[in-house]
């Protein structure tokens, strides 16, 4: 028997003042993320999808709006897909790298990159989306599921899916706006993942994912 869970990234969010917004409230999806969200509604509509999850933030539940319509689903809202936790939440990067320079001392923060030390750990990441998968495929058994969660949570997934190490760059992320990162299951056992991004063509040149390069094999080759 085959499950598909879908990890689904949300769309682009209203954020001019480049804020990291973690899990405050208020962070909606702007015009181009509320087209991207029915552009994956439209391209996976059709598919076998019996169950839907997302995560309890606005943009999240926003993505997940027009595939509800369209499959006639009741949303689940899970709070272990949420965005990872950040010490750094509420800090406007709109200045990219610079802001270190401006703020120095939000590098006491830094000083631990494998587990991160500014943040959640990857491994609880990983721990807590890996059991919302594995709920999510139990309750879509022989058809699909879709999660819709955000970035790091859905790497960090697909690193510990992979047997790859933790450790990472964030530009290096196969995960842009709108991707679908797929885990394939035949019954319990996870055979593959895929990744695909039908909103490819509306992704802004700074958001557009890295190309795959961990490993030395295309993700639909990983077992």
């Amino acid at each position: 028997m085959e499950t598909i869970v879908h990890l689904l990234r949300h769309g682009e969010v209203h954020n001019p003042e480049g804020i990291l917004y973690g899990r405050r409230d208020g962070f909606h999806l702007s015009e181009l993320g509320t087209r991207m969200a029915q552009r994956v509604a439209d391209t996976v509509g059709d598919r076998d999808i019996v169950h839907l999850v997302t995560s309890p933030l606005e943009r999240a539940r926003e993505t997940a709006a027009p595939l509800a319509a369209v499959r006639g689903l009741e949303p689940v809202v899970d709070p272990r897909v949420i965005e990872s936790s950040n010490k750094l939440e509420g800090v406007s990067f709109r200045d990219g790298g610079l802001t270190f320079l401006k703020r120095p001392s939000l590098l006491r923060h830094m000083y631990n990159p494998f587990t991160p030390s500014w943040g959640e750990a990857y491994d609880d990441i990983a721990a807590r989306m890996l059991a919302a998968v594995h709920d999510a495929r139990d309750a879509a058994r022989g058809h699909e599921a879709v999660v819709v969660s955000h970035q790091l949570p859905i790497w960090a997934t697909r690193l510990s899916a992979e047997g790859r190490s933790f450790l990472h760059h964030p530009k290096h992320r196969q995960c842009t706006l709108c991707s679908l990162t797929s885990l394939h299951f035949h019954d319990d056992r996870l055979v593959r993942v895929t990744y695909s991004e039908p909103a490819a063509d509306m992704i802004p040149v700074g958001e557009r994912s890295a190309p795959f390069s961990a490993g030395g094999a295309a993700p639909e080759d990983k077992p």
